[in-house]
């Protein structure tokens, strides 16, 4: 180890630079993997609904359920849905998961007592068969019953009369936790509308249901579903059997524009919808693979051009070991070690840098703070990738003959 070190401080200064240029590829690299890790771990979170079987539909130029008859239109679209081949169920709801559509009202502990209320709790409303349709199961409690339906629309679309919410609903068990810590759910009572006059009560919980859209405000999957017996400015969503998606998105159109030719019809596959969802992030991901696969590159070529003209440098110095007896191994574990210690030098810089990044990421881009298991995982890749890049110089360095190398002196 003595004579590595005494080598080493004769280079001060390209030992430094090497070092400076390891730590800041940690620093990058260390904080790129773990993005990389929280947005594929995010892709592959469930939604909490049967993605695979489902189709939805959106109409303009209808306010559903709002006709001259009440439910009439939505009623008869509805009616013809169900009749497609392929079929299974259909319902009516304001929302889905990741469709980035949603509303959110505040959920009070207390009636009219503002300090003890969750802001931005968001409200999916669905007609009956919602849940059967969208396959959200239940960890705990029932369905909604057929006379729990209400005509309660928060959005009031075209002016309609303020109607009250239901008295029943179906909460996440993240609600749940976040209004009642600990506590069972079922049979408790809050309160909703903008004064926290409305109460409703739990009948239901569901482990997982995703939000509409993921958000610092409303989280993942704090949210309830409340009974409702239509739904303005929503969607139609439809549960088919395996490999009729396609064929019903495409038929849908044709079906609900005979019922009313003045309208357009929009539908789409529910996977299509999820993968439209994560675009930005897979970009992003693909970005980043790309970025520190560069910059893992120009540090390898760094460590390569460096090894390389030290072994240049001191081919004499190898000779005479060899003359005196080193073998080859002993010759390519002395610049395996020169470059471990160098590497650990600018990983030790580069995980104090890490950590800085990434506390300035946290404060500037809503980024969750790094496990310290992720700047272990940076120096695993910057100790293997120095290890391979001074391999081949290395190599180099062990095979020369001691022959040749007293020759120069």
């Amino acid at each position: 180890m003595h004579p590595i070190l005494s080598a080493l401080k004769h280079h001060k200064t390209t030992v430094v630079l090497v070092a400076l240029e390891i730590a800041l590829t940690c620093a990058i690299v260390t904080n790129a993997l773990f993005l990389i890790g929280n947005r594929l771990a995010a892709m592959r979170v469930p939604t909490g609904v049967a993605d695979n079987e489902l189709v939805w539909a959106r109409t303009t130029g209808l306010d559903l359920g709002q006709g001259t008859r009440p439910g009439g239109d939505s009623a008869a679209d509805m009616a013809a849905l169900r009749g497609m081949p392929g079929v299974e169920s259909v319902a009516s709801a304001n929302s889905l998961p990741l469709s980035q559509n949603y509303m959110s009202v505040g959920a009070w502990r207390r009636p009219g007592d503002k300090k003890d209320a969750l802001d931005n709790v968001v409200e999916y409303t669905g007609t009956p068969g919602m849940l059967r349709t969208l396959g959200i199961k239940l960890s705990a409690g029932r369905d909604f019953l057929p006379q729990e339906y209400v005509p309660y629309d928060p959005n009031r679309i075209g002016g309609g009369v303020k109607t009250p919410p239901p008295r029943v609903v179906i909460v996440t068990h993240t609600l749940a936790e976040a209004l009642w810590p600990g506590e069972n759910p079922l049979g408790k009572i809050f309160w909703l509308d903008s004064e926290g006059k409305e109460p409703v009560q739990v009948v239901g919980v569901t482990d997982h249901l995703l939000n509409p859209r993921i958000t610092r405000y409303q989280g993942a999957d704090r949210n309830m579903i409340l009974p409702v017996t239509r739904v303005s400015g929503g969607v139609y969503v439809l549960r088919v059997k395996p490999g009729m998606r396609g064929a019903v998105k495409l038929a849908i159109p044709k079906v609900l524009q005979g019922i009313d030719p003045a309208r357009m019809v929009q539908a789409e596959v529910y996977t299509d919808t999820i993968a439209d969802y994560y675009h930005g992030d897979r970009a992003m991901v693909w970005v980043l693979l790309v970025v520190t696969g560069c910059l893992l590159a120009l540090t390898a070529l760094g460590v390569v051009g460096l090894s390389s003209f030290w072994v240049q440098q001191r081919t004499r110095q190898i000779g005479i070991r060899r003359a005196i007896g080193a073998t080859r191994r002993d010759i390519l574990r002395y610049f395996q070690i020169e470059n471990l210690l160098i590497v650990t030098l600018g990983i030790v810089l580069g995980s104090l840098s890490a950590v800085g990044l990434n506390l300035w990421l946290m404060q500037h881009y809503e980024l969750a703070r790094m496990p310290l298991a992720w700047l272990a995982s940076g120096a695993v890749v910057l100790w293997l990738l120095g290890q391979l890049a001074v391999l081949g110089p290395a190599l180099r360095a062990a095979a020369v003959p001691p022959v040749v190398a007293t020759r120069t002196i």
